[in-house]
């Protein structure tokens, strides 16, 4: 199973959202990361064939995106709003979803709605009311009703919005499960969504694609930038006028800072081993001497 763009374009108007974008996703969990704007839910949907390609084209297990039909029994697809019917039952709205998706016969449906309820911790919600979940709830269940079907490929995102840090591990190890032999999506603000789940990763920044390749080498993007001192809240605060802040904990008598920096910002800072999230940072735009 492949996932292939090449020179992918989407343009509305004057504005491109996403600029021959050109890259390769194998089996596995694929984190795709970038701010907002960055063109990421413009890609997500081309992929769901909810929109048209301005230019460039992309095939999913070899099957290109213009045959619409044969594409979305392939795919399935979290979006980050997404509703369900309010007066359906937890259980009901499971089985006419999978209805919906192509799978046929009430006993193969009950296996797949049994199993998946109980991988996302909804199996004590069969009988309840979709109206009656909470936001964390629903976004369980809409984890549920993207892989009824067993697509090729998932794309989700920001699917872990709104669940608490036990659901989110729980989370991260059904898409490890769920990705074998399939492509898994995975688009995020998390940057520890995709370090715990991820092994390649693609950021986009101006719907274009500064980087794509395996963790470490993202980290690796911020190489001699990073550095850590302590100062005084004072000498923070002017820090932050003029570098990239990561972090800043404070301690009773001070800060202790890290950030990024082309040069060592101050005589005392000392240079850090650099991480997926700096490396990201640096892409981004956020990292160098100055903003």
């Amino acid at each position: 199973m492949e996932v292939s763009l090449n020179q992918l374009t989407k343009r509305y108007g004057s504005k491109t959202a996403l600029d021959q974008v050109t890259l390769k996703w194998e089996e596995g969990v694929q984190g795709l990361l970038g701010p907002n704007g960055a063109g990421k839910t413009t890609l997500m949907r081309l992929l769901a064939t909810l929109l048209t390609p301005s230019a460039g084209s992309a095939e999913i297990g070899g099957v290109p995106l213009t045959e619409k039909g044969r594409i979305r029994e392939m795919i399935g697809y979290l979006p980050q709003d997404f509703s369900f019917y309010p007066g359906m039952t937890v259980g009901e709205a499971m089985d006419y979803l999978a209805l919906l998706s192509g799978v046929k016969g009430k006993a193969e449906r009950k296996r797949r709605i049994d199993t998946l309820l109980e991988e996302v911790n909804l199996a004590a919600h069969r009988r309840t009311k979709v109206r009656a979940l909470s936001g964390g709830m629903k976004r369980r269940l809409g984890i549920a009703q993207a892989m009824i079907h067993e697509p090729r490929l998932l794309i989700v995102d920001e699917p872990t919005a709104g669940l608490d840090p036990e659901e989110r591990i729980r989370f991260r190890q059904l898409l490890a499960r769920f990705a074998e032999g399939r492509v898994v999506l995975l688009s995020t603000h998390v940057v520890e969504d995709v370090e715990s789940s991820c092994r390649q990763v693609t950021v986009l920044q101006n719907g274009r694609m500064p980087f794509t390749g395996e963790i470490p080498e993202l980290a690796e993007q911020a190489r001699g930038r990073v550095w850590l001192a302590e100062m005084d809240k004072g000498e923070w605060a002017r820090a932050n006028s003029r570098y990239p802040i990561v972090s800043a904990v404070a301690t009773v008598s001070a800060m202790k800072v890290r950030l990024l920096a082309d040069e060592r910002p101050f005589s005392d800072a000392e240079p850090a081993e650099p991480t997926m999230e700096d490396g990201y940072l640096c892409l981004v735009g956020k990292g160098g001497s100055g903003r």
